[in-house]
């Protein structure tokens, strides 16, 4: 009995600091250090809009996408396929490890920022800043299609007398 109100007193301290700690969910993964690459954008800072399609094929159309520094993005994210996809954006480090734990838990939910699940024939969106010049990556984290090759590349470059 006692090692069972310790076990349980673990998890209640483990879950207390995940909570606190930043970007988690539920279940204690982590999303990584989004301000790294950016954060949530504001509709009304919107400068561009740029459609992406995710297809069964296991790619997103555009597979580049070319920013400014200090531009706020909305994505249209469209599914065409007959499966669901998702948009996620993040360092590659970060999605790496994430596709890893979405194996692990294949009914895993969003609800951050930086990402947008999307059921076929369906379509969502994101708002992104991106505040800082440096590479940031997109990718479909549904178990398989990551390591199916379904990512891509956002380049975020400083124009010049800004």
């Amino acid at each position: 009995m006692q090692t069972l109100s310790k076990t349980v007193w673990l998890v209640f301290v483990f879950l207390s600091a995940s909570t606190w700690a930043g970007d988690h969910h539920s279940d204690g993964h982590h999303h990584g250090d989004s301000a790294s690459m950016g954060e949530a954008g504001i509709a009304q800072q919107v400068t561009r809009t740029v459609v992406v399609t995710m297809a069964d094929t296991m790619r997103f159309s555009p597979a580049t996408v070319q920013v400014r520094k200090g531009e706020t993005l909305e994505f249209i994210v469209r599914n065409t396929g007959k499966v669901k996809h998702e948009m996620v954006l993040g360092t590659a480090h970060d999605l790496k490890a994430h596709a890893s734990l979405m194996k692990q838990h294949p009914g895993m939910e969003h609800n951050d920022d930086n990402m947008v699940s999307v059921e076929p024939g369906q379509e969502g969106r994101i708002l992104w800043h991106f505040s800082h010049s440096e590479k940031v990556q997109f990718a479909c984290l549904q178990p398989g299609h990551f390591e199916a090759g379904m990512k891509d590349v956002i380049q975020v470059k400083t124009v010049k007398g800004k």
